[in-house]
């Protein structure tokens, strides 16, 4: 095991392959074409481009995408090396056509992407679905820069197949604190006040700065590179699916938006070729049987950083109201 010297706090899962042997065991390994029952809930160990092709035509409600962004990155043993931008639209096209074939009709995409990358893949997406809008959100943090802006914004591209698409708007909603209240007639208007405090409800915006990324004291913290947090995938997956539908992510990394679906009643599965990150995956999928929680979901909302003790309070209360 890893940092057997670190703190108690600290959370992250980084197991090795050898210490993890019976998680990538769950996996499954492609040997020829798969039917749905093969990959249901479960985590795939292959190349995205070999294993698209074996799958089955016209499953998936809901595609999750967070592809290599146009940068130089080490991802465990393998590395992905920035591009022109002419070759990566290139890689862009290709992941996008093979993945066509197993989305339903009626499926959302949302794919993720840095201000660079996001140029080129609004260009090729918007040639093969519908896009209705672009997400962006604050990551918190990012490394300074004295010749350039901090980069600390990504964007996530939404779109669909057709006209006929899923979204959950009420299932979706923001926990926001109240500053100024305004009343009419001496009674509060869209707001409440509780023992919490005065706050609002409202719907999502495009625009989301209640995200943390995951750290050393998060369940949900692996040490994968570029981990997406869960809070990120829960919006999406609530917003763009019902409970039963198939999502899919065919670069699944450390398992973030496998374990999202999972905790919220959706089947999944999911393409990683690395073996140490399937480990992770695994164990996380493990965990959530366990423990279901969402970290910045509570309540049946999403609520803004820094709120865990209302979160606390918000679910202690309706768990003494179910007793």
């Amino acid at each position: 095991m890893k940092g057997k010297n670190r703190s108690l706090k600290n959370k992250t899962i980084d197991i090795s392959v050898d210490e993890g042997r019976e998680y990538l065991e769950r996996c499954v390994k492609p040997c020829g074409l798969m039917s749905l029952s093969d990959i249901t809930d479960r985590t795939i160990n292959g190349d995205t481009f070999d294993v698209l092709s074996l799958l089955p035509d016209s499953f998936v409600d809901l595609l999750l995408v967070d592809p290599p962004y146009n940068l130089t990155k080490k991802f465990g043993d393998t590395s992905f090396n920035k591009m022109s931008l002419e070759q990566y639209e290139e890689y862009t096209e290709k992941w996008v056509r093979a993945v066509r074939h197993i989305l339903k009709d009626t499926a959302s995409i949302y794919v993720c992407a840095d201000w660079e990358s996001s140029l080129v893949i609004e260009k090729v997406i918007s040639k093969y679905f519908n896009i209705r809008n672009r997400i962006t959100w604050q990551r918190e943090k990012g490394r300074g820069t004295k010749n350039n802006w901090k980069n600390s914004m990504e964007d996530i591209w939404y779109a669909t197949v057709s006209d006929r698409f899923t979204f959950n708007a009420d299932d979706v909603k923001m926990r926001r604190r109240v500053l100024a209240p305004y009343k009419e007639a001496g009674m509060a208007k869209d707001w409440e006040e509780g023992a919490d405090g005065r706050f609002r409800n409202t719907f999502s915006s495009n625009f989301w700065n209640d995200i943390s990324i995951p750290y050393w004291s998060m369940t949900e913290n692996t040490a994968h590179p570029t981990q997406k947090p869960e809070k990120l995938y829960a919006k999406l997956i609530l917003a763009s699916s019902d409970k039963g539908d198939f999502v899919f992510d065919p670069f699944a990394g450390s398992g973030s938006s496998l374990v999202a679906a999972k905790k919220l009643g959706r089947c999944y599965s999911g393409i990683e070729i690395n073996e140490q990150y399937c480990v992770w995956s695994e164990k996380r999928l493990e965990e959530a049987i366990y423990n279901n929680s969402i970290q910045g979901y509570a309540d049946g909302v999403f609520w803004e950083r820094n709120t865990l003790a209302e979160q606390k309070k918000a679910l202690g209360k309706k768990l003494k109201n179910k007793l």
